[in-house]
């Protein structure tokens, strides 16, 4: 039997990366402070973007994450110790890219005993107090659904608190290692209640159909999430799952007009959308 043939791109996801002086800055900085970004580990085709305007999504906790999902390109394995001049770094390189709006997130580490969360919570601290102007949005990973953990984040008071669906229902154990739908509903439900602005992202082009999407939709509005950021799958290797179709940018289109009369205050749903990208609109948008 001929083996399967991958779908080809369409041009609408072929993009040209480019660099500028601002590119380069930000690349030495990152690099300067030994500091790992989900821009590179995760293959973002937003890097050059970004980074050409100086900014970039400071991953910590290291760069290996105890989990291996099957969409996911960064490192699976046994994590170093955490650094604990981490969090400063962070905050030294958020003053010096003299950014207006910083961006974290981490790798999961199930390996120690509180999941990370000290290091989340000194990393967001270390951020307000180097760069009190600074907003600071974290993408949490789902800390095993221990709600006093999730509750330490919170209790730092960054101004958005993002964790990822990911997909949908159904997908979930085939797309994801360990993290389970109704869990990350649950983390979703605290951060709502918290009155912390609350925001989730998902991937499209995996196999779900537009019926399911719209169910997600309805889960996250149920609890109270306000931002939803929609993008395409795109498969780092041919060991990572596999592309099930390139999703149109009129059907991203009308994802979106689905979710805002569904009462998301900001959805960003297009094919080259992150969690991340264009993040700084989302405080914009909000203080309106």
């Amino acid at each position: 039997m001929e083996p399967k043939q991958r779908a080809r791109k369409p041009e609408w996801l072929k993009i040209s990366i480019g660099a500028n002086e601002r590119y380069t800055e930000t690349k030495r900085i990152v690099e300067s402070h030994c500091l790992h970004t989900i821009c590179s580990s995760g293959r973002c085709p937003n890097m050059g973007e970004c980074w050409g305007r100086g900014t970039a999504t400071f991953m910590i906790g290291g760069n290996i994450c105890t989990r291996c999902c099957r969409f996911c390109n960064t490192q699976t394995g046994k994590p170093l110790p955490l650094d604990p001049k981490e969090p400063e770094h962070v905050a030294h390189s958020v003053q010096l890219m003299k950014l207006s709006h910083a961006v974290i997130t981490s790798v999961d580490r199930d390996d120690l005993p509180d999941l990370g969360a000290a290091h989340w919570v000194a990393t967001i601290q270390a951020v307000k107090e180097t760069t009190p102007d600074t907003t600071v949005e974290v993408l949490i990973p789902d800390f095993q659904g221990r709600a006093e953990l999730v509750q330490q984040v919170i209790d730092s008071k960054p101004h958005i608190i993002a964790h990822n669906m990911e997909t949908v229902r159904r997908l979930t154990p085939e797309v994801r290692s360990v993290a389970r739908y109704d869990t990350s509903l649950q983390v979703l439900k605290q951060i709502a209640q918290s009155g912390i602005t609350c925001k989730t992202g998902i991937m499209v082009g995996l196999g779900e159909t537009p019926q399911e999407v719209e169910e997600l939709m309805d889960d996250l509005r149920a609890i109270g999430c306000q931002i939803l950021t929609i993008g395409q799958y795109l498969q780092p290797s041919h060991r990572h799952y596999n592309v099930a179709e390139y999703v149109t940018p009129e059907q991203f289109k009308r994802y979106k007009e689905l979710g805002l009369s569904k009462g998301f205050k900001q959805v960003e749903s297009a094919p080259l959308v992150r969690s991340s990208y264009h993040a700084e609109q989302s405080l914009a948008f909000l203080r309106k």
